[in-house]
């Protein structure tokens, strides 16, 4: 893997300095004088005869302009001729086996449609969909994980609570008995 990795950071390298020398020599391209002011006018005429008859030569191509001018009309191209889309899902005819399952999932349907008509089907005895199965059964069941600690905490508190008033009612009855046991052994 390393010697892989040595390759590319050299071949990296090298495009960098290749792209280095290529801008050095633009840059000095537009530094150096130009020759053509130094040039005799026999010269710069022909040059200028030369970019005439490039000019002349080229032919525009309008894609999306119409444009007013005769001769720049005849530049007009056609647009271009796209194939028709043709939907593949819509185009097919359904197969068998599509109907096949189509005709099973409906017989399913009014099969149950009938079942509850009559009233075979009632809560009790109540046939289990799969479908019916994906919201939690308890709606709750996230508050309850969130604040199980403390509901435990409190039923701790609250058994606690009631064995206490449970002493404290026997002890109320058990003086209440021995005060009648007293005041009827003295009568």
């Amino acid at each position: 893997m390393g010697s892989g990795e040595e390759e590319s950071v050299e071949a990296a390298a090298v495009a960098r300095r290749e792209r280095l020398r290529a801008l050095k020599a633009a840059q000095e391209l537009l530094n150096t004088p130009d020759d053509s002011a130094t040039d005799p006018p026999q010269q710069q005429d022909e040059e200028n005869d030369n970019q005439d008859e490039l000019n002349a030569n080229v032919s525009m191509k309008f894609r999306n302009y119409l444009p007013h001018d005769k001769q720049l009309q005849e530049g007009k191209l056609a647009p271009p001729v796209l194939p028709k889309f043709e939907d593949p899902v819509l185009a097919a005819p359904p197969q068998e086996e599509k109907k096949e399952v189509l005709h099973e999932i409906l017989s399913h349907i009014s099969s149950y449609c009938l079942i509850y008509s009559r009233g075979i089907l009632t809560v009790e005895n109540k046939i289990q969909d799969p479908f019916l199965n994906i919201a939690p059964k308890k709606p709750n069941w996230d508050l309850r994980r969130d604040v199980q600690k403390r509901l435990d905490k409190l039923e701790r508190r609250t058994q606690k609570a009631m064995l206490t008033l449970m002493e404290r009612e026997e002890e109320k009855r058990r003086s209440e008995e021995n005060q009648e046991t007293e005041n009827g052994g003295e009568e």
